[in-house]
């Protein structure tokens, strides 16, 4: 789950928009809807898919969760959010475990039994996806809704010494992966312009991931609405007035998916 959509995956998947009342409402209200949407998604499969595993005597589907958001992740099923990111601005939710509150929601979708098994960053997961297939995979990115990066940190010594004092190898599965965050990267050396600076301003983060606003799909759409709207103020674009759509923040997506929930639409630019 990254910004304004929900990938729910088997072998195929379906791309759900979250309706943006969601991005400023309640965590129990964000989570619901995804535990609702996973629940429908699930009974579309046939029943070569239905079997589930044995854990603790009962037959449980697993479920796994990659999240873009900023987290504390403590094991392979436990994350601490530390951030709402992705144009989310959620009441409640920080410093609570993401895995505990989607299994919470799941829990109350009666007649599934379901277990949230492991929690891992989409762009992690990106780069693992990568490496399974290609030992040469090093860094994983993503250019989507969001944008991020990270990279296996391999400038570390051949060995390191024991609390004992015996030298031992390092082997590559136990390299670090740097997580970048680079959607917060922010400098004067940026090319912003007066569209990047202005909707900055009006965001839920004014000041905080600079490059993401320059560069995600969540908000390529809105700079040119408002390109396009300046243009048809000043230029008479689109005649003597400016259209009425043409006024409304948001209005024109470029994030594929959410098109589907009325906007105007320029291309897809989605990952």
């Amino acid at each position: 789950m990254g910004g304004p959509n929900a990938r729910v995956i088997k072998q195929e998947y379906e791309v759900v928009a979250i309706p943006r009342a969601l991005l400023l409402g309640t965590s129990e209200e964000l989570f619901d809807f995804i535990a609702q949407r996973l629940i429908s998604f699930i009974k579309l499969e046939g029943p070569e898919f239905q079997r589930g595993h044995n854990w603790n005597g009962h037959q449980i589907r697993e479920l796994g969760l990659t999240i873009s958001f900023p987290i504390c992740q403590t094991s392979h099923n436990t994350g601490i959010l530390i951030k709402w990111t992705e144009g989310f601005k959620i009441a409640d939710g920080v410093g609570k475990d993401v895995v505990a509150m989607l299994q919470s929601a799941m829990d109350r979708q009666k007649g599934f039994q379901i277990r949230v098994a492991v929690l891992i960053n989409d762009t992690v997961g990106t780069m693992a996806g990568g490496h399974y297939w290609n030992d040469d995979v090093m860094v994983g990115v993503i250019l989507g809704t969001n944008t991020n990066a990270c990279y296996v940190e391999c400038n570390l010594p051949e060995d390191i010494q024991t609390k004992s004092g015996k030298m031992v190898n390092i082997p590559f599965y136990t390299l670090p992966v740097i997580y970048m965050e680079w959607g917060r990267f922010w400098s004067s050396h940026l090319p912003r312009t007066y569209i990047d600076e202005q909707l900055d301003n009006e965001s839920v983060n004014p000041g905080d991931r600079g490059f993401e606003k320059m560069t995600g799909a969540m908000y390529l759409g809105e700079i040119v609405r408002r390109v396009l709207a300046r243009m048809a103020q000043e230029a008479n674009l689109f005649g003597d007035s400016v259209p009425t759509k043409l006024k409304q923040p948001f209005i024109l997506l470029s994030n594929g998916p959410s098109c589907q929930s009325g906007g105007l639409c320029t291309a897809s630019a989605t990952q």
